[in-house]
């Protein structure tokens, strides 16, 4: 069973190319791996941000083993210059950004909320 996070941040118009590069490289390399993602997708509206990602274990514990790697601070840095905190004044880390699911439905399990 996968575990879903969905991160909610401000973009900077036009830069979906750079962020999508940047999250290329970084899935590149051993990171996701290190965190359980089995998912990624970035999506962007009006000039909002969702980072849609599946772990195949807890979602908090990933992000917070994260934030202690070089390798995530750095890309974290980088992608500074595009994504911004949809609420500057409460952002801490990933965790403050996540959206909290109310619903949720498959086929096999029915609704689960």
């Amino acid at each position: 069973m996968t575990h879903r996070l969905l991160v909610v941040a401000r973009i900077k118009p036009g830069s979906q190319s750079d962020v999508a590069r940047l999250f290329a490289r970084s899935d590149g390399t051993e990171l996701p791996a290190a965190l359980g993602v089995v998912r990624r997708d970035l999506y962007e509206y009006h000039g909002l941000y969702f980072h849609h990602v599946e772990f195949a274990g807890d979602p908090r514990e990933a992000v917070s083993r994260a934030r202690r790697r070089e390798d995530f601070q750095e890309l974290s840095a980088e992608l500074d210059a595009f994504v911004t905190p949809y609420e500057p004044r409460t952002w801490r880390s990933p965790l403050d950004a996540m959206a909290t699911g109310f619903y949720s439905w498959t086929p096999e399990s029915g609704r689960q909320s």
